[in-house]
């Protein structure tokens, strides 16, 4: 029986690509994101004096006055950001009140806002609230790649009108901070069920 030279060629081929390979310090990495481990829901109180609202946050997160508004200074001294260090992220708060703007404006100009990731979402979906307190207000839920995954605004309609909107300090992917805003729309709703004005 005659062996081709070819086969004898391949077959020596073969035997050095496999030493070759047993030498490298490749690595095989799986496809995935990190494991997150999240703390437990717990929660405080924002009662701070001189606030025209009140409010539950979660343990782990900080509450601190936003004091710049796109370089200039915020409309008013209680606007606030509730920081979540250990996600990067943080829930910008803006709060008006309705007797110096007109109601319907402010209503428009959040749904403007939200509106304005309709070139990065895949969908939007906006729902109607009602607060054991007695308020109303919408929910946005953005789809896709879009810098804020999670909005809201709620107001009495009569004096008073908050909007909150979720950001990371990451470049927006829905796979990987998917499951990190599930974990913080828990917090946000029990922020907004627990919204109260002081007068």
């Amino acid at each position: 029986m005659r062996i081709s030279s070819v086969a004898v060629l391949s077959c020596m081929l073969w035997m050095v690509m496999a030493t070759i390979s047993c030498n490298s310090d490749y690595t095989v990495r799986k496809k995935g994101y990190f494991r997150i481990d999240f703390p437990k829901h717990e929660y405080q109180q924002f009662n701070r004096p001189g606030y025209p609202y009140t409010f539950e946050y979660p343990i782990y997160a900080r509450v601190v006055q936003d004091t710049s508004f796109f370089e200039a200074k915020p409309e008013n001294p209680y606007w606030i950001n509730i920081e979540f260090p250990r996600f990067n992220g943080k829930i910008y708060m803006s709060y008006k009140e309705i007797g110096q703007n007109d109601f319907n404006k402010l209503v428009n100009d959040a749904f403007n806002m939200t509106y304005k990731h309709t070139s990065k979402a895949s969908e939007i979906r906006d729902s109607l609230m009602h607060t054991p307190a007695g308020l109303t207000g919408v929910f946005f839920d953005v789809g896709g790649n879009a810098a804020t995954a999670k909005q809201f605004f709620i107001s009495d309609s009569v004096k008073h009108f908050l909007r909150g909107a979720l950001y990371f300090d990451a470049t927006p992917n829905e796979d990987s901070l998917g499951i990190v805003n599930d974990f913080l729309q828990t917090d946000m709703n029990h922020l907004i069920n627990t919204l109260q004005w002081k007068n």
